[in-house]
């Protein structure tokens, strides 16, 4: 158990004390009963939520960046195998707009705002554009995008951890799709 006390600005600052016993924070119940215009945002967010949004927001950019590249590579794709392939870079790139939907209402429910900003895209994103035209080199630049992303998405839900348990589910739920993408992509650069 901890006692809660909150500081003029109204951080939070907990001090642990040891009762043996699992018990709620009732000062921490209280002090989520004011400041209701945070939506969600309660004490218990601490120190980190600041830093979660940047997250997201990175994440965000990656999840726009991926989709273009999936839409030029879905609309570019030529040769034999091409339309089976093609339709497949769709479903991803409608996957990926998806996830950054998820992303941006979680900033929205933290109290921040989506950065959608076209002019740094590119230097927040994790991944690459890329605007190859031969099927091959498309499939493998979307692998490393993927690739990266798994890494990336792995990271966040490490550092994340038990602070906000909502964004590390959502995290993980992008990520197993993550996965999917980059077995699929990898099966077919196998010849």
């Amino acid at each position: 158990m901890s006692i809660t006390t909150f500081d003029t600005a109204g951080t939070r600052e907990a001090t642990p004390v040891s009762s043996g016993r699992l018990e709620l924070d009732n000062a921490a119940l209280e002090a989520a009963k004011r400041s209701l215009e945070k939506g969600a945002v309660t004490p218990s967010y601490g120190p980190w939520r600041e830093d979660i949004i940047k997250l997201l927001n990175d994440a965000l950019a990656t999840e726009i960046v991926c989709t273009l590249r999936y839409k030029r590579h879905y609309f570019t794709a030529k040769g034999l195998a091409s339309p089976k392939i093609a339709e497949e870079f769709l479903v991803h790139a409608n996957e990926e707009t998806a996830h950054g939907d998820m992303i941006a209402e979680r900033i929205v429910q933290l109290g921040g705002e989506p950065d959608f900003a076209p002019t740094t895209l590119m230097s927040r994103s994790h991944a690459d554009y890329d605007e190859s035209l031969d099927l091959q080199a498309m499939i493998r630049a979307n692998l490393i995008a993927e690739r990266v992303a798994i890494e990336a998405y792995g990271q966040m839900i490490k550092l994340i951890g038990d602070k906000d348990s909502t964004t590390r589910r959502m995290l993980e739920s992008i990520l197993s799709q993550e996965q999917e993408h980059a077995d699929e992509l990898s099966d077919w650069l196998t010849p």
